[in-house]
């Protein structure tokens, strides 16, 4: 015998027999049109299936009746583009960094290019535009230079990197812990470090630990930062006198970073992008705003 179909009393729609704590559930079906156009996007996935890559194989994928897919495109479209730029590509192999810099176009070339390198991969510790990080991460949008600014000095340091035991060539530099290998006493620390403040003209310096802390800075850390807290750049020793530090400004930092210096390392370029690319990264930094 057919079900006996129940209605709701308040509004008259069929109901479908669900009932919780007194409340029926209206037999509401969906509208014509979102059916259809549900059916459609089924419609629509089958013959998507079918022409374009789809589903995995043992050995591969369903490549689809067209053959076709982005990744392909891709490729096409970055060939053409290496294609179309293979006149330009020439002239940076075979130019020196200050033939292209002197050139206008190749300029223009190799700072786009370096550009999109030093986005894939510089940026993670450099910051966008060279803006730098806490943490070691020096700027390379200003004039100040560990290692030099010149185009010469920033290509060899992308090729051989810093403190890189990989690279034979590495740039090294490294600081003695005075702290931890008991070569100055706190004491002696802590007035080297005041000294250090007074160096770039910063507040918060101890004038009679100044005093005492000049003649050990003289002994100890003149022969590298120079007498003025210049910094020698061919050492890898940087300026004091700058207010630019990567590791604090402040008495603390300073005075930690005389007992147990922290050293960065970066890693080197040279065999892990092509001779052409490092040469773009080098126009590139250079053209940030502190090249030399």
């Amino acid at each position: 015998m057919p079900t006996k179909v129940e209605k709701d009393a308040l509004t008259g729609r069929e109901t479908t027999g669900h009932e919780w704590d007194g409340i029926k559930e209206l037999n509401n079906p969906l509208p014509k049109w979102w059916v259809y156009v549900f059916y459609a996007t089924i419609a629509f996935s089958l013959v998507y299936f079918v022409l374009y890559p789809s589903i995995p194989w043992i050995n591969g994928y369903f490549p689809g009746i067209l053959g076709d897919n982005q990744r392909l495109t891709l490729e096409r479209q970055m060939q053409e583009g290496f294609e179309a730029q293979a006149g330009l590509r020439t002239a940076i192999n075979q130019a020196t960094l200050e033939e292209i810099v002197a050139d206008p176009q190749l300029l223009a070339f190799a700072v786009a290019g370096g550009r999109a390198a030093f986005a894939d991969n510089c940026v993670p510790c450099h910051g966008l535009g060279g803006a730098g990080q806490a943490g070691g991460y020096p700027v390379l949008a200003d004039d100040a230079w560990i290692w030099g600014g010149t185009l010469a000095a920033i290509s060899e340091t992308l090729h051989v990197g810093i403190r890189w035991e990989e690279e034979p060539l590495t740039r090294w530099a490294e600081m003695p812990a005075y702290g931890e290998l008991g070569i100055l006493t706190p004491e002696q620390i802590s007035d080297v470090a005041h000294y250090v403040l007074t160096l770039s003209g910063a507040d918060g310096a101890d004038a009679q630990a100044a005093a005492r802390g000049a003649e050990t800075y003289e002994w100890e850390c003149a022969a590298c930062h120079g007498a003025a807290g210049e910094g020698i750049q061919d050492l890898g020793a940087p300026a004091l006198s700058d207010a630019i530090w990567l590791y604090g400004g402040g008495h603390a930092a300073i005075a930690a970073q005389i007992a147990n210096p922290q050293h960065g390392v970066m890693p080197a370029w040279g065999g892990r992008l092509d001779d052409d690319t490092i040469k773009m990264l080098t126009v590139y930094v250079h053209a940030l705003g502190g090249g030399q």
